[in-house]
């Protein structure tokens, strides 16, 4: 019970942060000095044409009656038509989501493989030279820019090394879409040469977003698992002669992974929201390129709709990752 009324806490909350989270996007985007009906018509458009194409998407009607006809067809389920392409907002969306949800999953995947082992070696080796080591890497891994990272290994793996391509998905036309991720389709198709391919350009993105990734993970395992072996429960199986290795498994990891799950979530959110630069250097066709795209062109509902599809997203993983932190912290039960 305790788990159904918390989801639906979430949900309940859901709304209004979507509806504020709109408001402040919406209000942005307007006070931009740029028109999207001129950037649609052209430069050399006669004002006719740009006052027809204004009238015909709203953009004419005073801003509080643009706004509120705009959440009254996202009530109605719409987000929208893009300026730029000229479909319904939703179906751009869906049709890209797949590229950044395979992008994402495979950093988060490659981030906590490496993010957890790091951090707890770290702290069972508290100011050792290991332990200053990891320290050093998840601080650089922190502060690097994402673009500077991105543009460095494509020079030294692209460029110097001739290892992996520069920019897309894959070679050729992609598989026809089953799951919309290409090295499920290809394996699934059993087409290895083009199976191959997708990860090849995979590399890149993937290790652009995991090692920011890896040193969040990193560090709050490492916090985390410091804060549990100074508990008085963790002394006292010490003191009952229980081997270390059994304290350390048994005890320490299993509390002090609860608060780095929490932390998980937060940043596979991030890398769905928040991978437009990366996409962008790689030009990989996923959401952080459609919304890069519709900023250039001044598309406001496809700005918004980028917003609050990626902002529902992040709510729904947030969501995810409170349910199974009370599923697993016996306190939560």
């Amino acid at each position: 019970m305790r788990l159904i009324a918390l989801a639906l806490r979430r949900c309940l909350w859901m709304p209004p942060t979507l509806l504020g989270l709109t408001l402040i996007v919406f209000s942005v985007s307007h006070i931009i000095p740029a028109d999207p009906a001129r950037v649609l018509a052209g430069e050399n458009a006669p004002i006719e044409q740009v006052e027809a194409l204004r009238h015909r998407y709203g953009l004419d009607l005073p801003l509080p009656q643009q706004f509120l006809r705009y959440v009254s067809d996202v009530v109605h389920g719409s987000l929208g038509t893009s300026l730029y392409t000229q479909r319904p907002v939703i179906d751009d969306l869906l049709e890209r989501l797949p590229a950044t949800f395979e992008l994402a999953l495979y950093a988060i995947f490659l981030a906590i493989l490496l993010g957890l082992p790091l951090g707890v070696v770290s702290a069972l080796k508290r100011n050792s030279w290991l332990d200053h080591a990891v320290r050093l890497v998840t601080i650089t891994g922190l502060a690097m820019a994402a673009f500077w990272l991105a543009i460095l290994l494509q020079l030294l793996f692209s460029m110097e090394w001739n290892l992996t391509p520069v920019q897309g998905r894959i070679d050729g036309w992609g598989p026809d879409p089953i799951t919309g991720f290409y090295t499920v389709d290809t394996l699934i198709r059993g087409d290895f040469p083009m199976f191959f391919s997708a990860l090849r350009y995979l590399f890149l993105p993937m290790i652009t977003l995991a090692i920011p990734a890896t040193a969040t993970i990193a560090r709050f395992t490492r916090a985390g698992v410091l804060n549990v072996m100074n508990s008085n429960f963790v002394f006292y199986q010490a003191a009952m002669g229980l081997p270390r290795r059994v304290v350390i498994w048994k005890y320490i990891l299993r509390s002090a992974l609860i608060g780095t799950l929490t932390q998980i979530g937060l940043v596979f959110g991030n890398l769905l929201a928040g991978a437009v630069v990366v996409e962008t250097v790689f030009s990989w066709p996923g959401l952080g390129t459609f919304a890069y795209n519709s900023i250039l062109q001044s598309d406001y509902n496809a700005i918004m709709g980028f917003t609050l599809f990626t902002g529902s997203v992040f709510i729904g993983v947030n969501l995810l990752v409170d349910i199974a932190q009370a599923v697993l912290d016996p306190r939560g039960r």
